[in-house]
This record gives structure tokens, sequence and C-alpha cells, in this order.
């Protein structure tokens, strides 16, 4: 007689806040882990661009180059380069070793909400309140983009990339998707504007956050409406939502000051974590662990599971 497996130890979620860290930045725009989690990004309203080790607490290193507000950034699959944007209309390309911009892209109409790189790190995709998504060539020294995808009627605010995809929501409504492999455009109407987009990792949903306080869960490849989640205020600003790394739980940044995660599958409230006074601006969840990034004011916070033992004093 074969023993029945054991059950699978049941996903947590991060509730216990590990420690606080003053940006210095003014108020952080965007908060985003590296590929594998033991770094993030931040990005000020003081135009810089902040490199840190969260689960230490440590700054690694600053980036000044941006005119204005840095909107979002994103980290190469091999940690050796950044992209930015932000709302002087550019796109920006750093040497994470050195600090310096390696090249900046201006072709955007706008400020720009959001960057991308894809797997290789060789094109940067951006999307922009001038309802543009641009595709820039990393490697080749052409100023203009290499390819334009103008189909949203509004601003672009969010933009996720997977190996053949390029998933994008709009101040318009829509949430679209980009099939370079087959050359195709799929675009789901949600009716409100969505502030944010990304894939579930097991790239067969797609979750969108929208200005009705609604977060939808779609079925890829159908666009059929797999779950609707509430409970949380999304009404004004431009927030995030995450998935959890095992996919089972959705997570949403809120105006009340607090982060809200919900059963995927159930769709039942899961989980409130009061993380401040002011709106939670921007969250970020670890690839593999249940680890939470939330930035708010000029503050980011680490939450991490209830079992999780801080090595030393955390903050």
């Amino acid at each position: 007689m074969a023993f029945p497996r054991p059950r699978p130890a049941r996903p947590e979620l991060p509730r216990q806040r590990v420690r606080t860290l003053q940006c210095g930045q003014g108020a952080v725009r965007a908060v985003r882990f590296n590929v594998d989690g033991n770094y993030c990004l931040t990005c000020g309203s003081d135009k810089t661009l902040k490199l840190w080790n969260p689960h230490k607490g440590t700054a690694l290193r600053t980036y000044q180059g941006h005119g204005y507000e840095v909107l979002d950034a994103a980290g190469s699959f091999d940690n050796s380069q950044l992209c930015s944007c932000g709302a002087d209309k550019t796109v920006a390309l750093w040497d994470v070793a050195t600090g310096q911009v390696i090249r900046k892209y201006r072709g955007h109409a706008g400020k720009v909400n959001c960057v991308q790189f894809n797997e290789e790190a060789t094109i940067i995709v951006s999307g922009s309140i001038d309802s543009t998504v641009r595709c820039w060539d990393c490697r080749s020294r052409r100023p203009d983009p290499v390819q334009v995808l103008d189909e949203a009627k509004d601003g672009v605010s969010s933009v996720k990339v997977s190996d053949h995809e390029i998933l994008s929501g709009s101040v318009d409504g829509r949430v679209r998707r980009y099939d370079l492999r087959a050359g195709q455009l799929f675009s789901d109407y949600i009716g409100s504007p969505i502030t944010s987009v990304c894939f579930s990792k097991d790239g067969q949903c797609v979750l969108a956050a929208s200005l009705d306080s609604t977060l939808r869960l779609l079925d890829k490849e159908t666009g059929e409406l797999l779950g609707e989640y509430t409970g949380h205020r999304s009404t004004v600003y431009r927030l995030d939502c995450v998935l959890s790394e095992q996919d089972t739980h959705v997570g949403s940044a809120s105006e009340d000051g607090r982060v809200y995660f919900w059963d995927l599958v159930e769709g039942s409230l899961a989980l409130s974590l009061a993380v401040g006074r002011s709106v939670v601006q921007s969250l970020s969840f670890h690839p593999t662990l249940p680890c939470l990034l939330a930035a708010t004011e000029g503050q980011l916070q680490l939450w991490r599971e209830d079992t999780f033992q801080p090595e030393g004093d955390a903050a």
C-alpha cells in the first residue's frame, strides 16, 4: 500500500513588517525587485533612482540623470544593467556597476509611466501618457524605437513583457496583449482606466487593476473573466497589483494606506496589511518567497511571512 503524499504546505502570505527604510528620495513612485529578488530599485520624485538590498536594509547606489521625477525602473536578467523612465519623457539605460547612463531614448511625447526589459535585455519596452508603447534596441546606436505600438486611445499606464508577448494596460480601459510571434493583437475591454497589469507565473492568466476599485483576473487566451476582487480603494492614483510567488493570491495597493490580498480561486479577502496613513504607491512581490515590498510616501517597507526570523535586529 502506498502512503498518500503529504499535502503541500499552505502558501504563506507576508504578514509581519520586518523593516522600514527611509529612502530620502521625496515620494517613492515605484519599487521593483530585481530578477532573483535579492535587490530592489526605488524611483524617487527627487529625480533619483536607488539600488538597495532590502533584506539587509542597505542602500547600495544612487543613480542620477533624469530631469524630472522617476516613475518606473527594471533590472536586466544578469543584473548588469537597469532601465528607468520618468516625467522628463525619457527612457534611460544604466550601467549598474558604474552608475553611468549608457544611453537615453527620447521619442515619447509625454511622461513615460512604465518600462520593462525583454528576457535577454536586448530591448526596452516603455509605455507613456502619449498613448504609445515603444520598443528600443539596447545594442544599436539608433535613437528611434524599433517598433511603436500605437493602438491605445489614451495613456499607457502599465507594461509587462514575457518571452514572446507585450502586455499593456491603458487609461482607455483596455488590456492589450501583443503576440510577437504570431504578429497578433488581443484586446479586452474592462471599461475603467487600467492602472496596472501583470501575467500570472504560469502564463495562463492576466491580472488587471483599474480605477473602479476592482482587480480582474482574465483568461489570457479567451479573455474570459475568471475572478473579480474588491474591498480596496483605487479611484485616483496609478496603483500596482501583484500575484503571490505561487499564484495563490492576488494583491493590490490601496489609497487607504493598506495592502489587500485575496484568495485567487475563492475571491475572498485573505489579508489586509496596515502599511501607512497615506496612499500605498507601489508594490513588488518577491519572485520565489512570500516577501513583499510596499512603498508609501518616502519610505519602503519589507514584509515577510509570520514564521520568518529576521537576522540580527530588524529596523
